[in-house]
């Protein structure tokens, strides 16, 4: 069987530990490692997607990441509970044309006992931005 520690229920440490797992996850831009952190049946809303199950989710970063060059994401606890996290995030990225964006939002995670998570709800707001605007230095992806 999958797991994917720590485990539910959680504690102010263990939310922090899954908070950052998910950041580095994510950062990596890898779709294939971002989907082993939810279950096969997983439920997303993103904006205004609604996605079911890994390759679903898969064939969405891949379009992602596609789109949002260079992208960068910070990610920091809201509130937590028995299996739930809230979070706040933001993250810079660039469109092929060299417009730079800030994508502020919030998520609601929800995980099943084996610490996968198995709900995802994003709501995200774009602003542009001027490259010398961006808060995240980290070195240009290639």
């Amino acid at each position: 069987m999958e797991a994917k520690p720590p485990f539910p229920p959680f504690t102010l440490e263990t939310a922090k530990q899954k908070i950052q797992a998910a950041e580095d996850a994510w950062n990596s831009r890898d779709p294939e490692r971002v989907v082993l952190a939810y279950t096969p049946d997983t439920e997303w809303r993103n904006r205004s997607e609604f996605l079911q199950g890994r390759e679903e989710i898969k064939q969405f970063l891949y379009r992602k990441w596609k789109r949002e060059l260079d992208y960068r994401l910070k990610k920091e606890l809201w509130c937590f509970g028995e299996n739930r996290i809230a979070v706040r995030f933001e993250y810079e990225w660039h469109d092929d044309s060299g417009q730079w964006y800030r994508s502020y939002g919030n998520e609601n995670w929800e995980f099943a006992e084996n610490g996968l998570m198995q709900r995802r709800f994003a709501s995200i707001n774009d602003l542009s931005i001027e490259e010398e605007d961006r808060k995240f230095r980290w070195p240009r992806a290639t």
